[in-house]
């Protein structure tokens, strides 16, 4: 599963046309009648994706305290997936007037996105959080109907898909749909703050960013032989963080707010990565993570930041994001995405209490729920709402760093925007019956990454 890359779209030409597309969705949506500004009327919501994320994301939805929220129906691939959220969800919510989801709302199987979907009315909400392989059939089809959508992160792999997502994103903003992204830490009151500190030159001018995401294997990190009674596509699905398919494995699916937070603090997206990382610690597992990345993206004018991720039990742990200046330094996160406890020294010495000289006061609101609080008031109130093209950026910058670690080569910024080769080009076509996008070889193994060894992706 080779990627090849083309010159046809250069980051500033990329980065100068979403503008003007996001100019011109402002303008169209200006003249396009309002789908949903209701204050009093309740806004039904429906998940697609009932695993950890989608339940976490039922929970926020429901809690919306501008206005009543109901989620009404529920849909997945997976039977089991499904019985399982809807019990956690009745038993948080038994009232009908938060949870009302009838069996003949919920759908299992590969078309119960759009069983879902046509439960909904035109200026309703679905939220996606299925693997991130699926994100842009499925918000296609919103689209189509009319829905108001949230969607986890990462928003497309690599490949075309972020160039699919572009389009898509304009569309909804010339129907004046409200579309958010996961990528919750931009939600953030304290990183809020901290950012406008930074553009105020408190610690003086960016010289260089740390990110840390250090810890045992989480998720479905590791995948074991395929057992049997599970069709290879649903054994794949399954374990979406094993297969760069269906989600850019760990290093997509993990890392991303990290980098996120760290661009967003340096107001600026990096221009080329390279990286280094290997396979350890893998034992008997069928996936094709790397277990350690460090990953240095440059920003183009002597900055750059330092990714370091790793999965690996037994090692030295760390959850954090930094960012050093000329007259100071910055705490973005510590210990996790929540709370971010942002702070700010006057030296470079973060561990000294005594330089400190702002810390965002506790307890911090949770940003998982600020998000959706958002999201809805801009439903209600008609504001302009639409994290597609932001969401597509960072889920691009963060495949570069991904991929400048499993080819061993330096990639710009041009080049991943520009990949030809796409993982599951028929990714919206798939059935119970399809083949998997990806095949194990002949001694059952799948393809994993081997930087030096050839200028591909697998």
């Amino acid at each position: 599963m080779s990627e090849s890359s083309g010159k046809s779209t250069s980051r500033r030409g990329f980065l100068k046309n979403t503008g003007k597309i996001a100019s011109a969705t402002a303008m169209a949506a200006g003249l396009a009648p309002h789908v949903y500004a209701a204050e009093n009327n309740t806004i039904k919501v429906a998940l697609v994706g009932c695993g950890g994320r989608g339940s976490g994301a039922a929970v926020n939805a429901l809690s919306v305290e501008n206005g009543p929220v109901k989620l009404v129906a529920m849909g997945d691939v997976f039977d089991e997936r499904l019985a399982r959220t809807y019990k956690v969800l009745s038993e948080q919510f038994p009232d009908k007037d938060k949870m009302d989801v009838p069996e003949d709302r919920t759908f299992s199987g590969f078309d119960a996105y759009k069983n879902v979907m046509d439960c909904l009315d035109p200026g309703d909400v679905v939220a996606f959080a299925t693997p991130p392989a699926f994100r842009w059939p499925y918000f296609e089809y919103a689209l189509e109907k009319g829905l108001n959508v949230f969607m986890a992160k990462p928003v497309p792999v690599a490949g075309p898909s972020p160039r699919r997502m572009l389009p898509l994103g304009e569309r909804a903003g010339a129907k004046n749909l409200k579309v958010g992204v996961g990528l919750m830490c931009r939600h953030c009151d304290a990183r809020l703050e901290l950012f406008d500190r930074i553009q105020n030159g408190e610690i003086g001018e960016v010289l260089s960013l740390r990110a840390y995401r250090m810890h045992g294997p989480v998720g479905y990190f590791s995948s074991p032989p395929r057992p049997e009674g599970i069709s290879e596509l649903r054994y794949q699905i399954q374990r979406f963080h094993s297969f760069l398919w269906a989600s850019g494995g760990a290093y997509s699916d993990f890392y991303i707010h990290n980098i996120d937070e760290c661009c967003w603090m340096k107001d600026g997206w990096p221009v080329k990565a390279q990286g280094m990382g290997g396979r350890f610690n893998r034992g008997d597992s069928q996936d094709q993570n790397f277990d350690n990345y460090t990953v240095e993206y440059s920003f183009g004018d002597d900055t750059s930041l330092v990714l370091y991720g790793r999965c690996i039990d037994g090692c030295y742990d760390e959850f954090a994001s930094y960012v050093h200046g000329s007259k100071g330094s910055a705490v973005i996160s510590t210990s996790s995405h929540t709370p971010a406890r942002c702070r700010i020294y006057k030296s470079q010495d973060i561990d000294n209490e005594a330089d400190l000289v702002w810390a965002y006061p506790q307890p911090e609101r949770n940003p998982y729920q600020t998000e959706w609080d958002d999201l809805i008031d801009a439903i209600r109130q008609d504001k302009p709402y639409n994290e597609v093209k932001r969401g597509a950026e960072a889920s691009l910058v963060t495949s570069m760093g991904r991929m400048a670690a499993h080819n061993g080569q330096v990639v710009t910024f041009d080049e991943i925007l520009n990949l030809d080769h796409e993982f599951a080009p028929d990714v919206g076509e798939l059935t119970e019956n399809s083949p998997a996008p990806l095949q194990a070889g002949p001694d059952g193994r799948y393809p994993f990454p081997e930087p030096g060894v050839k200028f591909l992706e697998y």
